[in-house]
């Protein structure tokens, strides 16, 4: 019976406590809702400026795209269409990566420059075409996909006022530490 009594206590000051709160929300609601809101606005910009301090940039993104790419190179020549695969696969999520990043650019004209329409244009062309070549292991048509490619790329550059961003065909492999060679045994 005791235990009743405290727990209807407890009910009865719960109640008591949440209408005190209801009327002074009533009575408050307005400054109340205005001060939290001006501080969570507050505090929401300021956790934004963090994570724009925190985050990659485009020339973070592109040079993933260009580490990917120039691997992919090697690989293609030396037909190994796995590591190929995984290569371009890997640029153009680099690529998709760095238009989310910067989705328009300003040109030096002053006009904005829609990136995801030349991505797409280049997915539904050139990157097509490699994916193809890479996908039917053909090395014939893998070097001129692949070049094409490029030839795409620097004009989305031009495009983008800077056309001193000139790629080529690699010379060397950016990561000397892939082994390229498809019949590789080691390490397994």
């Amino acid at each position: 019976m005791g235990s009743q009594k405290v727990e209807r206590a407890w009910l009865l000051a719960i109640g008591a406590l949440l209408g005190a709160a209801a009327l002074g929300l009533a009575q408050g609601a307005p400054r109340a809702a205005e001060a939290a809101g001006s501080a969570a606005s507050s505090e929401l910009r300021s956790r934004v400026e963090r994570l724009e301090g925190k985050a990659p940039d485009q020339s973070h993104a592109m040079a993933d795209v260009g580490y990917h790419f120039a691997n992919l190179w090697f690989a293609g020549e030396r037909q190994n269409w796995p590591l190929a695969e995984f290569c371009l696969d890997e640029t153009r999520s680099h690529l998709r990566w760095a238009v989310r990043i910067i989705p328009v650019r300003k040109t030096p004209g002053g006009q904005d420059l829609e990136l995801q329409g030349i991505l797409d244009a280049l997915e539904s062309s050139v990157l097509d075409d490699l994916r193809k070549a890479v996908a039917a292991h053909d090395r014939a048509q893998f070097e001129p996909a692949y070049k094409r490619t490029l030839e795409g790329c620097y004009a989305c550059h031009k495009s983008a006022g800077k056309p001193y961003l000139r790629p080529r065909v690699p010379e060397q492999p950016p990561a000397p530490i892939l082994n390229f060679d498809p019949a590789a045994t080691w390490p397994e």
